[in-house]
């Protein structure tokens, strides 16, 4: 059975205020469209990222804002190049309908979805977030904009996804 595919966002989930990890976040700067945005991250968080995705247990794909930008995210973390849930340029509505357009593509294409959104990933009880997580093929998290992802979150889709390949 193949790897879940995980859609990860950046800013609220890996660009975070105040992202916690037990040390010091790192800061630099991203550029998209020639113009520098302030990054905020765990280092811990994207090793942890970095490592799930190397074993295979779960292949990454950027589904955020930064997709037409992201080699720059992965050579600010030292990450591999991951696949792109959409390659163009958007923001606000179109970004949102074309991330909701990923997650339902991955589910389409017979793949289980780990989706880690701040903003767009549906709660319990939308209509979407009950479409997504129906047959149990979808994992949903929607961390803290502030804090984004955590260790707990990580816990999380690696045992889902260590369960899911069973």
């Amino acid at each position: 059975m193949s790897a879940p595919v995980w859609l990860l966002d950046v800013d609220g989930v890996v660009n975070a205020s105040r992202p916690g990890w037990g040390a010091d976040p790192r800061r630099a700067s991203a550029f998209a469209a020639g113009i520098g945005y302030p990054m905020c991250w765990a280092p811990a968080l994207v090793d942890r990222i970095r490592d799930l995705h190397a074993t295979g247990l779960v292949e990454v794909r950027w589904c955020t804002t930064w997709c037409a930008w992201a080699d720059q995210l992965e050579r600010l973390w030292d990450l591999p190049a991951f696949g792109r849930a959409f390659h163009e340029d958007v923001n606000g509505y179109e970004a949102s309908l074309a991330k909701l357009d990923a997650a339902r593509q991955v589910l389409a294409d017979d793949r289980r979805l780990i989706w880690t959104d701040d903003w767009e990933v549906p709660e319990p009880g939308d209509p979407v977030h009950d479409e997504l997580t129906a047959d149990g093929r979808a994992l949903l998290i929607r961390p803290s904009g502030h804090t984004g992802l955590q260790p707990e979150h990580l816990d999380q889709i690696e045992a889902w996804a260590k369960a899911a390949t069973r």
